[in-house]
């Protein structure tokens, strides 16, 4: 049948069973909302800004295992997409987005709304199109999904010209699963630039020798990074740190993918990992990095990181192989296959002598408490104990952060949703919207700071509009805590431009939007708080809680960048 653009892309959507797509209209886009708005089926969720719709996309998928979608306008409305798309490409989450820019004779003429979209995010996509033919639109649009999608996963830019949307041309609906099978999809994955489609098979060979290594070993160390939360391989992971009796650390994005009150769990490694992961890393003989990228982050200072171990990564992606620390051995495949065929292979051991090592040393720190304000643990305690076990949490970047990832213990991959690569400020709420849409049933918080949340908080104007009860506890220390602390420590005290002595009153804020706003100074007040929240989440209405830490309350443990992971200057 003979369609429009505009509606064939909505078929197309359709194809990919999609059911929530997040966005903001424009002059461009026009076309494409119009045939929305005859479509069945999807719901689209008009944000306050692009950025917060890129953002509900990515949490939507991460906490899905879908992929996410969001709709931008030209020009200003694709570059307010920037910083989403590039969180979605440094945590590898499977994200379209679709834009449509000027006509195709107003091309390169700097026309009203013009930018080079694709040019602009070619560096921070798995793949990007411009679309530019009618008939070839269908193709592209399940070459994005499929990219999207497969192997390593992470976000396609999508960039259709006006007039496409207004042209016909001859669309056949194509089941998804039939998709791989048409001559024309085929060569536009063949020309794209995106990683391998289909995960790796796992080389037999790698399998063996690593096995070897794991009888010969005495001192191993698993790190568990997001590629074994992508992959689902909770199960598989945990047999497999249980089977050869090893300490695991987790990275930022690898959080969830085993119960963090597992016996064998040392906590974050890294620069503000605990003393137990960073000393198990600087002492093992055998390190096994699954799904990791060895970031700056964790191997602050590749030369001496696991500088007395055997050091196996293992990865979907043959890019990260070597990029960031030089390994021993590798393998490459998707972390559930790689741990699947381990789990058929490796024998039960006993590394008991090792762990009573590993564990003298703590896996998290204890705080002073001071009267009338709440210290992190207590916060994230309370949270714990108020709210239900299965509670989806997404965090901005900064102090509360890395607190939230060393004393919230999670269970499940999907139940954290950060910004782990790209740390982007004002990520949480947006994604916190995008986890709750996409799990109706659970509860979803937002942990953030008082700098972060300023950042994105016009976002509470869809919470309280889709009624989405998100639950925002705010660190609120008063400063760029995070900053102040590397100012404390290594800038001899210097504060500049850190301390945030100014509005709003995020108890009026809240209130502003319509939403619940209430403050929490003591442990009891933020049980009470907590007590309304939920009491309000049941009616559909969200709640901002601000809880008052110490402006010089610090993430401890921390190693300096570039530094021996043992060398912390804070613990």
């Amino acid at each position: 049948m003979e369609l429009t653009g505009a509606q064939i892309l909505m078929e197309c959507l359709q194809e990919q069973g999609v059911d929530t797509i997040f966005g903001y209209p424009g002059g461009t886009i026009l076309n494409v909302y119009d045939a929305l708005y005859a479509s069945k089926g999807i719901k689209h969720i008009l944000t306050a800004h692009e950025q917060g719709a890129a953002h509900a996309a990515d949490g939507y998928a991460r906490s899905t295992g879908k992929v996410g979608v969001c709709f931008s306008t030209s020009g200003p409305g694709a570059t307010n997409l920037i910083t989403g798309i590039a969180t979605a490409y440094m945590d590898s989450s499977a994200v379209v987005f679709i834009s449509c820019n000027v006509s195709e004779p107003l091309i390169g003429k700097d026309s009203f709304q013009e930018v080079d979209s694709t040019g602009i995010t070619l560096p921070i996509t798995k793949s990007n199109f411009l679309v530019s033919d009618v008939t070839q639109l269908a193709d592209t649009v399940r070459a994005a999904f499929a990219i999207a999608r497969s192997g390593r996963q992470g976000p396609v830019f999508l960039d259709i010209l006006k007039n496409v949307t207004a042209e016909l041309a001859e669309y056949e609906f194509v089941p998804r699963e039939e998709h791989w099978k048409t001559s024309k999809l085929a060569a536009l994955l063949s020309r794209s630039r995106s990683m391998e489609m289909k995960a790796p098979e796992v080389d037999h060979g790698d399998i063996d020798i690593l096995v070897e290594k794991i009888k010969e070993c005495k001192k191993p160390l698993v790190i568990c990074g997001g590629g074994v939360v992508k992959a689902r391989a909770q199960a598989e992971i945990t047999q497999f740190i249980e089977t050869i009796d090893s300490p695991v650390a987790v990275t930022i994005m690898g959080a969830g993918a085993v119960k963090g009150r597992n016996k064998l769990v040392t906590g974050m490694i890294g620069m503000h990992g605990s003393e137990a992961s960073n000393m198990a890393c600087d002492n093992c003989d055998l390190l096994i990095a699954i799904g990791c990228r060895f970031s700056d982050r964790v191997a602050l200072d590749p030369k001496t990181f696991a500088a007395n171990a055997y050091i196996v990564h293992i990865d979907i992606d043959r890019a990260e192989i070597n990029k960031n620390v030089r390994t021993d051995h590798h393998v490459i495949g998707d972390a559930k296959e790689v741990l699947v065929e381990l789990n058929e292979r490796v024998e039960q051991k006993d590394n008991k002598e090792w762990k009573d090592f590993v564990f003298s040393y703590p896996t998290e720190v204890g705080y002073d408490k001071v009267e009338g304000i709440l210290t992190p643990d207590q916060v994230l305690e309370a949270i714990a104990k108020r709210l239900p076990e299965d509670t989806m949490v997404a965090t901005d970047v900064g102090q509360h952060q890395m607190w939230a990832i060393q004393h919230f213990h999670f269970d499940y991959p999907g139940q954290l949703m950060t910004s782990g690569g790209f740390g982007a400020m004002g990520f949480g709420l947006g994604a916190a919207i995008g986890s709750k849409l996409g799990n109706p049933d659970k509860t979803v918080i937002h942990i953030t700071g008082d700098g972060s949340f300023r950042m994105n908080c016009n976002e509470l104007a869809t919470e309280e509009y889709y009624k989405i009860p998100i639950i925002t506890f705010i660190f609120n220390n008063g400063t760029l805590g995070m900053v102040r602390q590397w100012q404390h420590l290594i800038y001899n005290e210097h504060y500049s431009q850190t301390d945030l002595d100014r509005g709003p009153d995020f108890v009026k804020l809240a209130e502003a939007y319509g939403l619940v706003g209430t403050r929490a100074t003591t442990v009891e007040e933020l049980h009470a708080a907590i007590d309304l929240a939920l009491e309000n989440e049941a009616k559909g209405i969200g709640c901002v809680i601000d809880c008052k830490i110490d402006i010089d309350e610090m993430v401890r443990p921390m190693v300096e960048g570039g530094a021996r992971i043992t060398n912390f200057i804070v613990n």
